[in-house]
Formats: structure tokens, sequence, C-alpha cells
């Protein structure tokens, strides 16, 4: 099943934040013999962390909502609907988690989560997420440049390709058998791109760890492609000489470039890219222009001196 272009959610459908967390004990307690116990815990209980803020962070936009974060997402694994993760992610068992790490690199190495959580400060990163379906969000993400990682693993000259590969679990994962992709949901980055201070590898948002339906406990946010590029809940990573497959470039190549930079000039087959419309916003201001790069072109145009976008989509 491909993605869809998503109706309008009306803002009476989501639950203010207060209420929700307040709720907490009560929820707990109510559902503790039934079998949504787990998911009343993932949904409600959260774990801080201490981060700095972020130099890089987007300034001058308001954030999102943490509930529409959390509540309207693209996480195949969990359901094809925007509403399944936050439904069905709560049996995502995130410890023990370890990234494995294979390819070209002096040795594999197997990475351990809560040792990443230490490799380097915690930053604080506010950036504009947009979505291919023509969405987009202001999200506060916790984590730090995808490179201070990349050099721990020790990657070899000729490396010229990141690719990363998300749990697949069907036990957990109850998403799986709903959809045509092939599984295990694949992303790649040319290594420049991967380099770039702005890619991050993110263990959070709002101060908080990852919530499992936004790719908990590790996933990478590169802010001026379209959202499908950041990988979640990932299990594996490769550095390879040649350009890697991707799990929707491979499902409708026509639709789904590898590059996949956010462009207002390169349409989908089925909608235009030329404007968005800006998730928890009041129904008069979500719509907006489209920003080349999702507005990072300043930092990261560079990297495409001398290509063709509209074939390089």
């Amino acid at each position: 099943m491909l993605i869809l272009k998503p109706d309008d959610i009306p803002s009476s459908e989501i639950t203010p934040r207060s209420a929700y967390l307040n709720r907490r004990q009560f929820i707990a307690a109510a559902t503790a013999a039934a079998a949504g116990t787990a998911f009343a815990k993932a949904s409600t209980e959260t774990t801080k962390l201490s981060t700095i803020k972020g130099p890089l962070s987007t300034t001058g936009e308001d954030l999102t909502p943490f509930d529409y974060i959390t509540h309207y997402n693209n996480f195949y694994e969990f359901g094809v609907e925007k509403g399944d993760p936050a439904k069905n992610a709560w049996r995502l068992q995130t410890r023990p988690w370890t990234i494995t790490v294979e390819g070209l690199v002096s040795k594999p190495k197997t990475f351990d989560i809560d040792d990443l959580l230490k490799l380097r400060p915690l930053e604080e990163r506010v950036y504009r997420m947009r979505c291919v379906e023509a969405w987009s969000m202001v999200i506060p993400w916790v984590g730090y440049s995808l490179s201070e990682f990349i050099k721990q693993c020790e990657p070899l000259g000729k490396a010229k390709y990141v690719q990363f590969l998300s749990l697949a679990d069907r036990k957990q994962m109850p998403g799986l058998s709903q959809s045509s992709i092939n599984w295990p949901y694949s992303e790649g980055l040319r290594m420049d791109e991967a380099m770039h201070p702005l890619t991050l590898l993110c263990v959070g948002l709002y101060g908080q760890v990852l919530p499992n339906q936004d790719g908990a406990p590790v996933r990478i946010v590169v802010p001026w492609k379209y959202g499908f590029k950041s990988a979640k809940s990932i299990v594996k990573i490769r550095f390879v000489d040649k350009q890697p497959h991707t799990a929707w470039n491979d499902e409708a190549p026509n639709e789904y470039g590898f590059y996949s930079n956010v462009n207002p000039n390169v349409d989908h087959p089925r909608w235009s890219q030329k404007y968005e419309r800006r998730i928890g916003e009041p129904i008069f201001k979500q719509r907006r222009a489209t920003l080349m790069f999702n507005g990072y072109a300043d930092q990261v145009a560079s990297l495409y001196n001398g290509m063709d976008l509209r074939k390089y989509y």
C-alpha cells in the first residue's frame, strides 16, 4: 500500500497534553487487568533526558504540540493509518537494544543503545519536518549529529553510502502484514549527507526519550528531506560503496526517489509539492508554501551542486 494524502484532522479530536498526562494514574489503574495496560503505560510514561540547547536549532517557528507528534505518524510497521502507531507501538520492547555496524568498516561493531546516550552531550534541536504527503510539523528533537556516531564506526575510505535497517519483528509489529514493503525497512544516505552536521542521530523529543510510535529507541532525522528518509527503530547500519536499496524507492521508484530532497518544483505524481499543511496550526494558518530543501538550502544546497534535481529527486 502506498502513502496516501491525508484529510485534515479536526483539532477537536486531539486531546490536550495536560489532560492526557494528568489521566495517567487513572488510566493505569482502570486498565490494569485488561489487554490495554501496556498501551496505557507506553502512551503516558515519560523519561526525561538531560539536554543542552543545540546551536543548529531552527528559530522563529511554533512547535507542533506533543499530542500531534505522537498521534499522527507514518510508521508502517505498526499500521498504515496515521493513528495506528500510537495504538500498536506499546508492543515494542526497546531494552535491550543494540545497533550492529557492518560493511566497509575497520571491523564490525555492536553498540548498546545506552552507550549511545553517553557518547556525546544530548542536544535539543528544533527542526522543520516535511512529509511527502504535503504536511509538516516543527519538532524539538533530542540527539547529536550522526557524524559523531559515524566516527566511532571507523568507516573505510571506499564507503560512499550509509544504509539504515529498521527492526522487523512480526511479534511486536502488527503492521508488517498490512503492506507490500520489502521488510526490513531500509533507508540510505550518501556519506556526505550522513556526515552533514544537520543530520541527527535522534533518541528523544520534547526533552524525553522517543515515544515508541516516533521511532524509539533510536532513529535518524534528516530535516531537508521528506520524512520517510529518516529511518526509525534502527538495528543495523551498513557502510557500502554503492547506492543501497531503500524501501519506498523499491516500492514505487516513480514516486519516491533515492534522494527525496524537499523540492516544491518537483511534484509527487499524485499531488503538488508546492504547498504544505502545518499540522497543529489553526485551519487558517495551516497552508503555506513549501521551502526548497525545507528551508535548509543555505546549509545543504552545496551538497547537490551540478546535479539535476528533477532527475535525482
